[in-house]
């Protein structure tokens, strides 16, 4: 079964019926709804934030575009598209020119549950496009910015490994020729040994050509 993230929908209604009514059909729609009765009320967003924000802004004394305000003017919220419920859509120019055409949506009263549904369907499917495209576009600046590996350390390991190499042949070569030089050494040595004349039979054949010797009384 594939797993479906659910989106986390921030609705601020003063109206606890239609709150309720609300909540209901964005649960039928598999949304996560966290409502709440102002913008005075607005739980810790350090832990979510939410996918979209639904604020009604008409009080028992008219609209009360204060309310957009706040929102537009959080810091955390302020990034958060939002759909505005009123009896009467006309928007001060200074929030329209605030916020961009995709980011605010304004359902004039009264409104089907319908065109409510499909509003927020438009407006998440478009923002999670927004939010693919700039996670590919940062993707990509990380990526061009990253440098190429450098192929230096690669050539300085092939002249060390090289050196070495040529270190050991060397040393090999010196070894070998030591080794000649003490081998060719031991065999001159042992070949030049002198040899032993017989000298006392030298003697003895010149004394037989010889007289022997007078004995003198």
């Amino acid at each position: 079964m594939q797993h479906v993230t659910r989106e986390t929908i921030l609705l601020i209604e003063a109206d606890t019926s239609l709150r309720r009514l609300i909540t209901l059909g964005l649960h039928q729609h598999g949304m996560h709804v966290i409502g709440i009765s102002s913008p005075g009320a607005l739980p810790a967003l350090e832990t979510f934030v939410p996918s979209l924000v639904i604020l009604d802004i008409d009080g028992e004394a008219g609209s009360d575009h204060s309310l957009l305000s706040i929102i537009r003017e959080h810091p955390i919220l302020s990034d958060v598209p939002a759909v505005v419920l009123a009896w009467d859509c006309l928007l001060p120019e200074n929030i329209l020119q605030d916020a961009p055409q995709t980011q605010l949506t304004c359902l004039t009263k009264p409104f089907d549950a319908r065109t409510l549904h499909t509003s927020i369907e438009h407006i998440l499917a478009a923002n999670n496009a927004i939010t693919r495209s700039q996670r590919q576009e940062a993707f990509l600046a990380a990526r061009s910015a990253t440098p190429a590996p450098s192929i230096w350390p690669l050539v300085t390991a092939s002249g060390l490994l090289l050196l070495i190499i040529g270190f050991m042949v060397q040393i090999t070569i010196a070894a070998l020729g030591l080794l000649i030089v003490i081998v060719a050494l031991l065999l001159w040595t042992l070949g030049t040994k002198p040899e032993q004349q017989p000298i006392a039979l030298e003697v003895r054949e010149a004394w037989r050509g010889q007289a022997p010797p007078l004995h003198i009384v």
